[in-house]
């Protein structure tokens, strides 16, 4: 096992580098697997710092901008920490119309974070989604697996609460 040496990141600690290394080793001359080392990657991670992502293109020996542009054409890949919980706020017309602007422009200013952002605390990440397929529970809010209908702005915070 060949070691290179490891960038210093604050969230990729030594143990997680062990398995960063051998993801890339079982994958070094697999054509085709830029993607599933990324994956195994952001899981083992979370997410793909810029550090990470160099370190995987020295690693299968391909240049930073194709691994690079294969991480950022999928949007299943990360360049930013997620939070612990992933509230999901629909803004399709029907929970426009019923007001989740609102809700949403509390749990920005609660949790200090913007749409697509993630919290200091990374407890929570905001993600704004067309449409969840609830329209008739509008305005709706999915936390994690949860999906909350006829969300009321003064109620949101209560309801995030509950999310550690």
């Amino acid at each position: 096992m060949i070691h290179h040496q490891h960038p210093q990141h604050p969230d990729i600690q030594d143990d997680m580098w062990t398995q960063i290394d051998e993801i890339i080793a079982a994958n070094r001359n697999v054509p085709g697997s830029v993607i599933g080392v990324l994956r195994e990657c952001q899981d083992v991670v979370g997410y793909l710092p810029v550090e990470l992502i160099d370190y995987i293109s020295n690693g299968l020996n391909l240049s930073r901008s194709e691994v690079f542009g294969v991480a950022s054409f999928y949007s299943l890949f990360s360049f930013e920490p997620k939070g612990r919980h992933l509230i999901k706020v629909c803004m399709g017309t029907a929970c426009y119309v019923k007001g989740i602007k609102e809700a949403v422009n509390r749990i920005e200013n609660k949790f200090g974070m913007k749409e697509g952002g993630t919290s200091e605390d990374r407890r929570f990440t905001l993600e704004a989604v067309r449409c969840l397929g609830a329209c008739g529970l509008a305005p709706v809010v999915v936390v994690d697996q949860d999906t909350y209908g006829a969300v009321k702005a003064d109620k949101v915070i209560e309801t995030l609460e509950k999310y550690e």
